[in-house]
């Protein structure tokens, strides 16, 4: 029964999908990045990238905007294994009590506040 179990998880860890960022964003200097995920996590990474520079939202905020209003720990945890934080700019996305949450990037929560600080986040 394990193994069965195992073998599901794994093929839902197993998808891959390239994304093309925006326009915006590629003149930044990235273009496209191979996302390696669940589709939840992919979905959610999709997400992000189209928060803009200098905005917040809440991890509920995000679960909401992606269809899945009951799932903002899952979007917590989706912004926690993000293979390319800051390009998937994870950093703009915090709890609703307004602290900030955790940080998957180098620097963690420190860094995090510098990347929002850097955008004139009022935090």
């Amino acid at each position: 029964m394990q193994n069965g179990g195992m073998a599901v998880a794994h093929q839902r860890r197993a998808k891959t999908t390239v994304l093309c960022t925006p326009k915006s964003a590629r003149k930044q200097g990235f273009f496209k990045m191979t996302l390696k995920g669940t589709k939840f996590q992919i979905k959610v990474w999709k997400y992000l990238i189209t928060i803009p520079k200098g905005q917040v939202k809440t991890y509920k905020q995000v679960a909401k905007s992606i269809k899945s209003p009951k799932s903002a720990r899952a979007v917590a945890n989706a912004c926690a294994k993000n293979p390319y934080a800051p390009k998937i700019p994870c950093h703009r996305v915090i709890r609703s009590d307004g602290t900030l949450g955790g940080y998957s990037g180098r620097g963690g929560v420190k860094q995090k506040r510098k990347l929002l600080r850097a955008e004139k986040v009022p935090i």
